[in-house]
This record gives structure tokens, C-alpha cells and sequence, in this order.
């Protein structure tokens, strides 16, 4: 899990690297609107990947905070998830080229991943709080 949480920082971390750097790798639109809309994200996807590799060294360490920071994570991504996949159902963007697809795939991960983490860690939680 701990391998997991962290692989995910790093993906989130590239995907803003990208968006700076070259951002017709990762943009769907150039539109004014929807620039503002993702430049909104790099603070909660930072808070995020926070959780996650706090999360990730907890775990590592067997600290009992591991609980903490897992289930923020997993509500941080649930709650990036809603705001993302509202948006993008509302102004077409999975349909929108291969970055729409792109999207798609990221909102689904998200979902996914969150569910995964937050049910992983609720069934371990007395594990995770033991001495």
C-alpha cells in the first residue's frame, strides 16, 4: 500500500509538472474557463498527494496517525473526483480528442483508487491503531 500511496504522488506531481510545462500534453481545452478551472486544482492535488505520502510513511513506520492520513487521502480524492467529473460532465470534455480520454481515465482512477484506499484502510483500522 505504502508503494502504492507513493506512486500516486509522483503521477500527480508529473501531471502538474506537465501542465506547466507543456500543457497541450495534459489540456483538454485552451479556454479561458477551463484554465481557471484547473489552475483551481494544483493546492488540493498538493494536499492530496500529501495525505498520500504522509499516509505512505506512517505506514511505513507503523504509526498510528497511518489511519489519519489514509482516510484524508481517501476523502481528498473522493472530494477531487466530485468537483473534476462535475465539471468535466457538464462541458464535454471526456469527448473532447485523446486528453478528453485522458480525463476520463483519471477521473476513473481516482474514484477507484480512493474507494480502494478508503476501504483498505477501514478494514485494517484496528491494525493500524494497534501499539
Amino acid at each position: 500500500m505504502a508503494v502504492l500511496l507513493v506512486v500516486v504522488a509522483v503521477v500527480i506531481a508529473a501531471y502538474w509538472l506537465a501542465w506547466v510545462v507543456h500543457r497541450s500534453l495534459v489540456g483538454v481545452e485552451t479556454t479561458v474557463p477551463y484554465v481557471q478551472f484547473e489552475d483551481g486544482f494544483p493546492l488540493a492535488d498538493g494536499c492530496l498527494a500529501l495525505c498520500l505520502v504522509a499516509g505512505a510513511f506512517t505506514l511505513v513506520r507503523r504509526g498510528k496517525s497511518a489511519l489519519l492520513w489514509l482516510l484524508a487521502g481517501g476523502g481528498a480524492g473522493l472530494y477531487l473526483f466530485c468537483m473534476d467529473d462535475l465539471y468535466d460532465l457538464q462541458h464535454g470534455i471526456w469527448g473532447k480528442g485523446g486528453n478528453g480520454v485522458t480525463e476520463l481515465v483519471i477521473n476513473v482512477l481516482t474514484l477507484v483508487l480512493s474507494l480502494f484506499v478508503l476501504r483498505w484502510t477501514w478494514t485494517r483500522r484496528e491494525a493500524l491503531l494497534a501499539p
